[in-house]
C-alpha cells in the first residue's frame, strides 16, 4: 500500500507545473525594484514592484514625456522661449534659481529638468504648455491612465510635495520610463554629464551619476526627499538592447546606484534580443474557392523576444497546404515556432495579410465546369 501511495505521489509531482520563480537571486537592498527590457516590455526581476509610494523627482519622467511628445507633435520647438512666472521662480529644492520674468529656451528648460531636476523649470514648462500647473497635472494623470498605470496618481509636476495623493510604483515608473526612451531625442538631455546655461554662467552636473561611470547609460531620472528616500529610474543600452532598472526608496544614494547597476548588469550578462523571424519572406498560401488563388502572409506580434544567451535561434513554420475562403486580414492561419538550444522561446501567429472573399455560386459553377473539361 505504501508503495502505491508513494508511486501516486511521484506521478503527481511529475505532472504538476513547476513553481514560477519570482526573479533571479539578486541582492537588491531597496524595498521596491524592477528590471524591464525596453523593446519587449518583459520583466526580468521584480521586488514589491506594485507597492505605491511617493516618487519624489522621478515624477519628472512623466513631466518630460509630456514635453517631448508636445514638442515632437509641433506644439513648440526647442528654440521657443519660456518666460518664468513668479510662481515658478518661487520654487526651491533642486532648481536653477529662475527669476520672475526670466526668459529661457525650451531646450534649456528641458536640459535643466533632465540634468539637475530643476523644480522651477518643471513648473515653468507646465505653465507654458497648459496655462497652469493644475491643468498640466491633469494631463499627466490622463497620460498615466492611457499607459495603463493602475497605481499612479500625480498632484504636482515636480515631485517636490507629498500630499498623500501623489504616488506611483516601481512597475509604473518602468512603464513610463519605457515610453519616454522611445523618444530618442530625450537622450540628448538625459545623457549630459556636465553642461551650463545662461551663457556658461550657471553650471549643471547630472544628479544621475551612472551617466558618468556606467557603460551605456542613457539616463534617466533620480529623486530624493526625506519621505521618498532615494529613488532612481536608470536606463542603459548595449548592442541594441536597452534595460530599465527602477529602484525606489533606497536608504542611501550609493545603495540606490548599486542596486540599479546590479539589475542592469544582470540583464546584459544573461539575456539578448532575438528576432522572431529568420529574415526570409513568408510563402503565399493557396486559397480554395477564393476570389484570389493565394493569400500573402504576415506575422502577428512583436518583432523580438528576450531570450537567455547561448545558442542560435531555430525557426519552424507550421502551415496547412491550403485554406478555404473567405479570409479576413489578420486571421490566424499557422504558427512560427522559435527555439534556442532546443528550448521554446516563442510561438508567433502567422496570419492572412489581406482579405480574400469567397467566390459566388456562379464562380463555383464555372470552376467546376472548367475542371470537367480539363482546363
Amino acid at each position: 500500500m505504501k508503495r502505491i501511495v508513494s508511486l501516486i505521489l511521484v506521478l503527481f509531482l511529475l505532472a504538476a507545473p513547476a513553481a514560477r520563480a519570482e526573479g533571479p537571486a539578486l541582492s537588491v537592498a531597496a524595498p521596491s525594484a524592477i528590471l524591464m527590457e525596453k523593446e519587449t516590455g518583459e520583466v526580468l526581476f521584480e521586488k514589491n514592484a506594485d507597492e505605491p509610494g511617493f516618487p519624489a523627482s522621478v515624477t519628472k519622467i512623466m513631466t518630460m514625456l509630456l514635453i517631448v511628445e508636445a514638442m515632437e507633435n509641433g506644439a513648440f520647438t526647442p528654440d521657443d522661449v519660456v518666460v518664468a512666472s513668479e510662481r515658478a521662480a518661487s520654487f526651491g529644492g533642486s532648481c536653477v534659481y529662475l527669476e520672475a520674468g526670466e526668459r529661457m529656451s525650451v531646450r534649456d528648460m528641458l536640459k535643466c529638468i533632465a540634468v539637475v531636476s530643476a523644480n522651477d523649470c518643471a513648473v515653468a514648462m507646465a505653465e507654458y504648455m497648459c496655462g497652469s500647473e493644475e491643468a498640466f497635472v491633469k494631463k499627466m494623470n490622463e497620460r498615466a491612465k492611457a499607459l495603463g498605470l493602475a497605481h499612479t496618481h500625480f498632484s504636482n509636476c515636480s515631485g517636490l510635495f507629498d500630499d498623500g495623493q501623489h504616488y506611483t510604483t516601481a512597475r509604473d515608473v518602468a512603464i513610463m520610463s519605457r515610453e519616454l526612451i522611445r523618444h530618442e531625442s530625450i537622450k540628448a538631455y538625459t545623457t549630459i554629464w556636465m553642461d551650463s546655461i545662461r551663457d556658461g554662467e550657471f553650471e549643471l552636473s547630472n544628479t544621475n551619476k551612472l551617466v558618468y561611470w556606467y557603460p551605456g547609460c542613457t539616463g534617466l531620472k533620480t529623486g530624493y526627499t526625506s519621505t521618498a528616500r532615494y529613488c532612481l529610474s536608470a536606463t542603459a543600452e548595449r548592442n541594441g538592447v536597452e534595460y530599465i532598472a527602477v529602484v525606489m526608496h533606497g536608504e542611501t544614494p550609493e545603495s540606490r546606484n548599486k542596486d540599479a547597476e546590479t539589475l542592469l548588469s544582470y540583464g546584459f550578462a544573461n539575456y539578448r534580443l532575438i528576432p522572431l523571424s529568420d529574415g526570409r519572406p513568408l510563402p503565399v498560401l493557396p486559397v480554395e474557392l477564393g476570389r484570389k488563388r493565394t493569400v500573402p502572409l504576415c506575422l502577428d506580434g512583436p518583432a523580438y523576444r528576450l531570450a537567455p544567451k547561448g545558442g542560435e535561434p531555430d525557426y519552424s513554420l507550421s502551415l496547412p497546404s491550403s485554406v478555404p475562403a473567405p479570409l479576413k486580414k489578420g486571421q490566424p492561419l499557422g504558427t512560427l515556432r522559435v527555439t534556442v538550444g532546443g528550448e521554446p522561446v516563442a510561438e508567433v501567429p502567422v496570419c492572412a495579410a489581406e482579405d480574400v472573399p469567397r467566390i459566388g455560386f456562379g464562380g463555383i459553377f464555372a470552376k467546376l465546369a472548367l475542371s470537367l473539361v480539363g482546363v
